[in-house]
């Protein structure tokens, strides 16, 4: 298992950034259209082959997000035209091709940069690796113990600080390239609508890909309606195929059906929002789409990601790179004494 992630962990970024590069110079010699899709198409497939060098499930699953959700689509826009920059320098297209940040357009000033390195959330970053790892130790110990509903609470808490804690070391690589952070998350427990929640506070890093891909031109076929629901079906469809990656079941539909039933949701709300002028008080309305959102992610989300056993694999994996790093820690200690 060592040999194989460190096999992976040197061939899987190495082959994806050639493959990126082929991308950027056929993108510079090649119009948009279909004669661009096609020589593209050697990569596309390569992209999906990728995360399965990997053998940890939860690696795999974030290079999945990285390679087959965000790389895939951003190629796809690339080939009509409207996917990353292909006279951006080669380290920054590969950077924006497959990982959620954009490049600086103009040079920050003395002061921006000051500002900006004060304000790196250094002490955030620290807390939600704490939470993350004491939730993750109170599951491998109490697991059997908990609630069903307890544990689901906790693995998105594990979830959402995993996800808020590498997004931003991604940040820091990319500021050494001029480039910054998408926006990912925006403190959605604040949410005061599902609009808010998904479209400016939750995995904006989705919604930024999906929103050219998906809703621009389902929009201006059929509307803004039939735009939002292929938006969320789309969505749901990427989920199960980084599910899929994960843990190699057969999709249950269930993920699907959670997004699909969030775009019914949000459509219908739209609509009661233009015809009524009554909004109820914010406080209120923030309990009832935290609520909303928690109990139909209970009931159909997150019992096809962690249901039937893989919660145990994934804690299990967790235990062992915990334990590894414990090991390093002691054997680093023993060498200073």
């Amino acid at each position: 298992m060592h040999a194989a992630m460190h096999h992976a962990v040197v061939i899987v970024p190495v082959a994806a950034a050639a493959a990126l590069l082929y991308s950027r110079l056929v993108a510079s010699n090649l119009g948009p259209g279909i004669g661009r899709l096609l020589a593209l198409s050697p990569v596309l497939a390569l992209l999906l082959k990728l995360p399965f060098a990997i053998p940890l499930y939860g690696a795999r699953g974030t290079a999945a997000f990285f390679l087959v959700w965000l790389g895939e689509f951003k190629l796809l826009l690339l080939a009509s035209g409207r996917g990353p920059d292909p006279s951006l320098p080669p380290l920054q297209f590969v950077f924006s091709a497959a990982l959620p940040v954009k490049l600086i357009r103009e040079p920050p000033s003395d002061d921006a940069v000051v500002a900006k390195r004060e304000s790196v959330p250094i002490m955030s970053m620290a807390i939600r690796f704490a939470v993350m790892t004491v939730a993750i130790f109170y599951l491998l110990r109490r697991k059997n113990e908990l609630q069903v509903y307890t544990a689901f609470t906790l693995y998105a808490v594990v979830t959402y600080c995993f996800l808020d804690f590498v997004l931003p070391c991604i940040a820091a690589v990319g500021g050494a390239l001029s480039m910054e952070l998408e926006p990912q998350f925006d403190r959605p427990y604040l949410s005061a609508s599902l609009q808010d929640f998904w479209g400016r506070r939750w995995n904006l890093t989705a919604s930024a890909v999906l929103r050219p891909a998906v809703y621009d031109p389902v929009k201006a076929r059929l509307g803004a309606p039939a735009g939002v629901l292929a938006t969320f079906l789309v969505s749901g469809l990427m989920h199960e195929v980084v599910a899929y990656y994960i843990s190699f079941r057969a999709p249950t539909g269930q993920v699907t059906a959670f997004f699909a039933l969030h775009g019914v949701c949000v459509c219908a709300e739209r609509c009661c929002a233009l015809r009524c002028t009554w909004r109820p008080p914010r406080f209120v309305a923030t309990l009832l789409v935290v609520g909303f959102v928690a109990v139909t992610a209970f009931w159909l989300f997150f019992p096809a990601i962690f249901g039937g056993g893989l919660d145990d694999i994934f804690l299990a994996e967790f235990g062992a790179l915990g334990s590894a790093f414990v090991g390093l820690g002691r054997r680093l200690l023993g060498h200073r004494h």
